[in-house]
């Protein structure tokens, strides 16, 4: 299977800031669609912002203005650069890739803000 990898998850304090990756082996990113979304305990789904094929973003209104997501091409990685963290933006983020019908998803990366 096609399979995404993020990283760059882990512990930080509310204010911080932490920078995702999102990558693969077996596509070249830079072909689809990227979202991060992020799975909150008790919660649904919720998308967090979108990268499209053409470069154009969209993000949650919850994390407009302290979330960027990016592409670097030639690494074939997408960024979710995240400042002013609060305990709420705790989830597991997860990236999804989408080409018309095709989607192929990660396993996400741990992120938990906490004092």
């Amino acid at each position: 299977q096609v399979q995404l990898v993020e990283s760059g998850g882990g512990l930080v304090q509310p204010g911080g800031s932490l920078r995702l990756s999102c990558t693969a082996s077996e596509i070249l990113l830079s072909f689809y669609d990227i979202t991060w979304y992020n799975q909150a305990p008790g919660k649904q789904r919720e998308l967090v912002a979108t990268i499209t094929r053409g470069g154009s973003t969209n993000y949650a209104d919850s994390v407009k203005g302290r979330f960027t997501i990016s592409r670097d091409s030639a690494k074939n990685t997408v960024y979710l650069q995240m400042n002013s963290l609060k305990p709420e933006d705790t989830a597991v983020y997860v990236c999804k890739a989408n080409l018309n019908l095709l989607y192929y998803w990660g396993l996400g990366t741990q992120v938990t803000v906490a004092s």
